[in-house]
């Protein structure tokens, strides 16, 4: 079993203007774990896409904006393993096959750039999705850092 040496959790309103921040306080956590500028910006764009996501699509027809929050959970690991969990208790997604598909969108013809699965993928090391409708979405990114 890997060893933490650190976790955070985090909860912030869903609000676009929470995106910056969001991607600001995971860079922080993370340095401790001195990674490099490009491991670094890899991890901001990844959290960035997911907190994106869950303010996007998963309240995008919420009633209640003033109850919907993005929840964030950092661990880091002794073999310089960073997970980042970024959840919603949004609509959730019917099909998360179909919705990792890069072109998918809930958002009507004007989006074009899908939900940004890939661009979470391509900057991580592994990705999971879960997600139940009418509960919410979990997505789970992992990267290990080089030594």
């Amino acid at each position: 079993m890997k060893k933490i040496l650190n976790d955070m959790k985090l909860r912030l309103p869903a609000k676009s203007v929470n995106e910056g921040v969001c991607r600001a306080v995971v860079s922080a956590f993370v340095a401790e774990l001195n990674p490099t500028v490009e491991e670094l910006g890899d991890l901001r764009c990844a959290v960035s896409e997911a907190v994106t996501n869950a303010i996007v699509h998963g309240y995008r027809d919420s009633e209640d904006k003033d109850n919907s929050f993005i929840y964030i959970s950092v661990r880091l690991y002794e073999n310089r393993e960073v997970s980042v969990e970024v959840s919603d208790n949004g609509c959730g997604i019917e099909d998360v096959r179909l919705a990792m598909s890069p072109a998918y969108t809930t958002g009507g013809s004007e989006e074009r750039c899908g939900m940004g699965f890939l661009v979470m993928e391509s900057f991580t090391d592994s990705l999971s999705v879960k997600s139940k409708l009418g509960r919410g979405t979990t997505v789970l990114m992992r990267k290990i850092l080089r030594s």
